[in-house]
C-alpha cells in the first residue's frame, strides 16, 4: 500500500514537471501569438506595430435629422468632425447647433490607449519568461498567470465599459474648447468607445428654479476593428484561464517543486 502510494506521488510529480516545463510554455506561446495579433488590429504604435496614420469615416446620425455627425477618426483620435444636432430653446423651439472638430485640435479617445497600454503589458509579462525559462513551482506560475489576466481584463474593460464623466468635466474639457466654433453654455458633446461601437453623445442642461439637470441624445456606428479586438481579449482571456486551471490541480501539493521527490514514510507513519 505504502509502495502504491509512493508510486501515484513519485507519478504526479512527473505530470507536474511536464506540465511546467512543457504545456505552461506551449500555452503562453498560443496566448502570445493571439496577444500579437491583436496587437496588429489596434490603430496605435504597439508591439513592433504601427497603424497610427489608420484612417476611417463614419457617419454617426439619428432620424428626423436631429443628430448628424460626420467623423474621421485617425488612430486613436477624431481628427475631423463635422457636427449638427439640434436643441429646443423656448417654446419648444428646435435651433440647430453646428460645430466641428479639425486637425490641428483632435479629440483623442483615451480608452483606446489605455486598452493598448495594457494589451501590451500582458505581452511583456509572456515575454519576460521566455521558452527556455524554468518555473520552479505551481505558485510561480500562477503568479504570472495572474498577472497576464489582470492586464486582459483591464484593457477590454476599457474598451467596454467607458469612464463616467460629471456634466461639468465634459463641458470644461480640453476637447470641448477646441471645437469651431464654441457650443453654447448649455450644451456639451462627447466621443467614447462602448464595447465595439463609436459613440457620440449630445447634453442639453437645463436649469428650472435651481434644479438642473440634462437631456442627452445619442448615436453610434460600430467599428470593426473593435469587434476583432474584443474577440482576440476574450479568446486570450480564455486561454489563459484554461492553463491556470491546469495549473492549480497541482497547487494543493504545496510540497511539489521542480526537482522533488516523494520520499518513503518514516516510521510510525
Amino acid at each position: 500500500m505504502v509502495d502504491c502510494e509512493r508510486s501515484e506521488a513519485i507519478n504526479l510529480q512527473h505530470e507536474f514537471e511536464w506540465v511546467l516545463n512543457q504545456e505552461i510554455h506551449k500555452g503562453l506561446d498560443q496566448v502570445h501569438q493571439i496577444l500579437v495579433e491583436c496587437a496588429r488590429r489596434f490603430p496605435v504604435q504597439l508591439y513592433g506595430n504601427d497603424n497610427s496614420s489608420k484612417q476611417e469615416k463614419f457617419v454617426l446620425s439619428v432620424p428626423s435629422d436631429q443628430l448628424k455627425c460626420l467623423v474621421t477618426l485617425t488612430g486613436d483620435s477624431i481628427t475631423h468632425a463635422d457636427i449638427n444636432f439640434k436643441v429646443t430653446r423656448q417654446a419648444n423651439n428646435p435651433v440647430m447647433i453646428h460645430t466641428a472638430i479639425h486637425s490641428d485640435y483632435p479629440w483623442k479617445l483615451q480608452q483606446v490607449q489605455d486598452a493598448a497600454n495594457h494589451l501590451q503589458q500582458a505581452i511583456y509579462h509572456i515575454d519576460d519568461v521566455g521558452k527556455n525559462y524554468k518555473f520552479k513551482s505551481s505558485d510561480e506560475v500562477l503568479h504570472i498567470l495572474g498577472n497576464i489576466l489582470g492586464s486582459l481584463q483591464r484593457g477590454r474593460t476599457s474598451l467596454i465599459v467607458p469612464k463616467k464623466k460629471a456634466i461639468d468635466d465634459l463641458m470644461n474639457s480640453r476637447n470641448m474648447k477646441a471645437l469651431t466654433p464654441n457650443l453654447p453654455e448649455d450644451t456639451a458633446i462627447s466621443f467614447y468607445i462602448q464595447s465595439h461601437k463609436l459613440i457620440f453623445a449630445t447634453y442639453q442642461l437645463t436649469n428650472i428654479h435651481g434644479n438642473v439637470s440634462y437631456d442627452s441624445t445619442h448615436a453610434e456606428y460600430p467599428v470593426p476593428w473593435l469587434n476583432e479586438v474584443l474577440v482576440l481579449f476574450t479568446v486570450g482571456l480564455q486561454l489563459c484561464q484554461q492553463l491556470k486551471d491546469k495549473i492549480c490541480v497541482f497547487s494543493q501539493y504545496k510540497d511539489f517543486t521542480v526537482g522533488s521527490r516523494p520520499t518513503s514514510p518514516g516510521p510510525g507513519i
